[in-house]
């Protein structure tokens, strides 16, 4: 019998072998019954009902503590989103494609969906509002060998003026631009006119300091008086933020018919 052999067929490394195989195997097993957690399917594809609890592959809820005090559990025993989706899937079987009803733009289906975040703004770790426009936030500026797009036309996907840069909103805890506001003309209230702006996620905007415009391809410009608002002039929520990027994602495909075809 050679050294570290248990018997003639069976060693230490083979021992080994064998009880990394059962960890691997567990650890797989474990990590995907934690996917069910959040973001997974907690319901079936075809009849949009809860699936029955399982104590094997749905784990118990947890509790989550938020730094607001708040606890969340995951998965929700209550469901969760109970939003209705406004599609219907264009044929029976499981992940079949959805077909928006109405308007598809705020149908909030394919890029256009959104999660359901809570509506309260983030905040850095000193308890600051996060994400707030430059004219709240004085030690923030544009470096000068950077573009001010403050001032500049916006120009939409179908080449329509949209309105004008109006103010930047920035993080302050990164700190990068994450917003542009847009001044999309005044609306009339009364006998006053009163400011119309919205804002669009820096990442769907493309400043040409050349010739002094930023292009926003997503949407065109009778889109931007639909783009979700905030509450506040100072401050967007989690939810808004996601309502606001989740717009201007479904214009990608949703703003003309002839972006949803297929391309051959």
């Amino acid at each position: 019998m050679e050294t570290g052999a248990i018997t003639d067929n069976i060693d230490v490394a083979q021992v080994v072998l064998y009880v990394f195989w059962v960890f691997f195997a567990g650890l797989i097993f474990y990590l995907r019954r934690e996917d069910r957690r959040e973001g997974y399917p907690l319901e079936s594809e075809v009849t949009g009902q809860p699936l029955a609890p399982d104590v094997i592959w749905l784990p118990r809820p947890k509790e989550f503590r938020l730094e607001d005090g708040t606890t969340v559990l995951a998965p929700d025993p209550a469901g969760g989103d109970d939003r209705r989706v406004a599609a219907t899937p264009v044929a029976g079987w499981p992940g079949a494609p959805m077909d928006p009803k109405g308007d598809p733009m705020t149908a909030a289906v394919g890029p256009g969906s959104y999660a359901e975040r809570a509506d309260k703004p983030d905040v850095t770790a000193e308890g600051k509002t996060k994400i707030v426009p430059l004219r709240v936030a004085p030690d923030f500026n544009v470096n000068q060998r950077d573009p001010d797009p403050r001032g500049m036309d916006v120009i939409a996907g179908d080449d329509k003026k949209a309105g004008v840069v109006s103010d930047i909103w920035i993080d302050r805890g990164e700190p990068q631009i994450r917003y542009l506001e847009i001044d999309i003309g005044g609306e009339a209230k009364g006998k006053k006119k009163t400011a119309n702006k919205v804002l669009v996620p820096i990442g769907f905007a493309r400043i040409d300091s050349w010739n002094r415009h930023v292009k926003v391809r997503s949407i065109f410009a009778k889109h931007f008086a639909k783009v979700p608002r905030t509450k506040k002039t100072t401050e967007v929520t989690r939810l808004e933020e996601d309502k606001i990027s989740a717009y201007y994602g479904g214009g990608t495909l949703f703003a003309s018919p002839e972006r949803s075809e297929p391309i051959i």
